[in-house]
């Protein structure tokens, strides 16, 4: 074998055997527990990218700065408030956590945006983002196993009375209060699940383990998982209501979502089901749903996420009959931040060489 083909094939087999760093071993883990997609095109094939020299830093990124700046210390990290976020936008090649139309007009430069959240409605709206092409990234998925949690627990608060009696406790009263038929058992029951997305397919995983048939509908197609038993486009929306025990919003709130749930929605459903809400207050008519409730056209509605929010002391929501409201904590949990710090960082050194993102936010679509 000539010298230069056997000193190549020695380097290489180094490389494939170099010890992995405990930090990419984290890296990866989190990709495949969470499915992370990559996207096609490395980021260097897009229009003006270089590696960043200074990124903008707000909300709760600002927690993870220090990190950033002792891995990353060619790049200059700028924790701002929000309002000092156009101002120091002006010399921003990217934004991390923080997104508006006036950090965009002052940051000329600026050539991708970074949300360690899901949701990304307000910053996929500003006109700049989608004008300049600018990238944006986000924590698709990685909240999806948690939220889940939150749904049954909502599910089976519903069915075995938990609204009713915790109140009981307080009150000191040992009293049956659950009407005839209330008390319920899951398995059988049927739960629609709209957006089958990363949050929607955990919901359904959970369900389905606790042997309740699930539906569900998206808007990219058919295709689902083995646990889902029928997947419909977002049209067959009213004609699955009418099956479901549980309806259980996931989805992403877009100009197709916003109200979706309205007084028609309500009246499809049977009036012993339950309306849950996890994804955006925005995608479910208030009024509609406040007269659904009074007037028994279903059983009860569990809420994370309201419109308005946060849901003044005075809103008839609170009033209504058979809900359990929690203030948009569904995501909370003593996970702690691993992950989102985890994405950020390899997200950050994916960019600075060029390589292939991970969940990448569709601007047209917005999400």
């Amino acid at each position: 074998m000539p010298t230069a083909a056997r000193w190549l094939m020695i380097f290489a087999l180094a490389w494939a055997c170099a010890p992995v760093s405990a930090a990419q071993k984290v890296d990866d883990a989190i990709i495949e527990r969470y499915h992370l997609e990559q996207a096609e095109k490395p980021v260097s094939d897009r229009a003006g990218w270089r590696k960043p020299k200074r990124i903008v830093v707000g909300g709760f990124v600002s927690q993870m700065i220090g990190d950033l700046r002792k891995d990353f210390p060619d790049v200059e990290f700028v924790a701002a408030t929000p309002g000092q976020i156009a101002q120091q936008a002006a010399n921003a090649d990217a934004l991390f956590g923080v997104c508006n139309a006036e950090a965009l007009a002052a940051g000329k430069s600026i050539q991708w945006i970074h949300f360690v959240t899901a949701g990304v409605e307000n910053c996929v709206s500003v006109p700049g983002v989608r004008e300049r092409n600018i990238l944006v990234t986000n924590m698709q998925r990685i909240g999806g196993p948690i939220i889940a949690e939150h749904v049954m627990a909502m599910t089976l608060a519903f069915t075995r009375g938990l609204d009713l009696y915790i109140p009981q406790q307080a009150k000191h009263e040992w009293k049956r209060v659950t009407p005839p038929g209330r008390m319920a058992v899951v398995k059988g029951k049927t739960m629609l699940v709209v957006g089958l997305g990363g949050i929607g397919s955990e919901v359904a995983k959970r369900a389905h383990a606790m042997e309740m048939k699930v539906i569900a509908t998206r808007a990219s197609g058919r295709s689902g998982p083995d646990y889902v038993s029928y997947v419909g486009l977002p049209d067959e929306l009213p004609k699955l209501a009418a099956e479901a025990d549980f309806v259980v919003n996931t989805a992403p709130l877009t100009p197709e979502t916003k109200g979706i749930f309205n007084a028609a929605f309500f009246s499809k459903m049977k009036p012993s089901a339950y309306f849950i809400n996890v994804a955006r207050g925005g995608s479910a008519d208030t009024d509609a749903l406040v007269a659904a409730l009074k007037n028994k056209q279903i059983a009860g509605a569990g809420l994370d996420v309201t419109d308005p929010e946060p849901l003044p002391s005075t809103h008839p929501l609170w009033d209504a009959p058979n809900v359990i409201i929690t203030p948009h904590v569904a995501n909370d949990s003593d996970l702690g931040f691993d992950a989102q710090i985890a994405v950020t960082r390899e997200n950050l050194r994916r960019y600075i060489a060029g390589e292939r993102m991970l969940s990448v936010v569709d601007v047209a679509r917005g999400y």
